[in-house]
C-alpha cells in the first residue's frame, strides 16, 4: 500500500513539474508498457496469447480504455490540485468496484463494509480544501 501511494501520487506529482498531466502520463505509460511486455517475455507467457477468445479481447479493452480514462482525468486533477485530494477522491471508486462485482451471499457484509470505506473517505478528506493553488509538499519539494 505505502508503495503505491508513493508511485500514484508523490512522485507522479513531482514528475510532472515542468508538463503536463497528459505528457506526464504519456511518458509512465510507456514505461509501463515496456516493463510488462519485457515481463511476459520474460516469464514466456506471450504464448498464451493464443488462449484469448473474442469474449476476453472485449473485455480487455473496455478495460483498457476504462483505465485510459480513469488516468487522464487522475494525472490532469494532479496536475491541477492537492495529491492529497486527488488521492480520496480517486479511492473512493473501490466503492463502485463492490457494488459492479456484488455476490448474492455476501452482500450484506459488502454493503457494511463498502459503507465504512465511505465514511472513512468522508472523514479522512473532510479538512481538504479544494484549490488548485494549495501546495501539495513544502515548498523544498515543489
Amino acid at each position: 500500500m505505502v508503495f503505491a501511494g508513493i508511485t500514484a501520487g508523490v512522485i507522479a506529482k513531482l514528475g510532472m513539474k515542468n508538463v503536463s498531466g497528459d505528457v506526464a502520463l504519456a511518458v509512465r505509460t510507456t514505461l509501463i508498457f515496456a516493463l510488462v511486455w519485457i515481463n511476459s517475455l520474460a516469464f514466456r507467457q506471450v504464448t498464451e496469447l493464443k488462449l484469448l477468445t473474442r469474449n476476453d479481447l472485449l473485455f480487455l479493452c473496455l478495460s483498457g480504455v476504462t483505465t485510459f480514462l480513469s488516468w487522464l482525468f487522475y494525472y490532469r486533477a494532479m496536475k491541477e490540485g492537492s495529491v492529497a485530494l486527488v488521492s480520496t477522491i480517486d479511492k473512493a471508486s473501490i466503492v463502485i468496484t463492490i457494488l459492479l462485482s456484488v455476490d448474492p451471499e455476501g452482500t450484506a457484509h459488502m454493503a457494511f463494509g463498502a459503507r465504512r470505506f465511505v465514511d472513512g473517505r468522508w472523514v479522512g478528506g473532510a479538512g481538504l480544501e479544494v484549490s488548485p493553488s494549495m501546495p501539495v509538499f513544502p515548498r523544498t519539494f515543489c
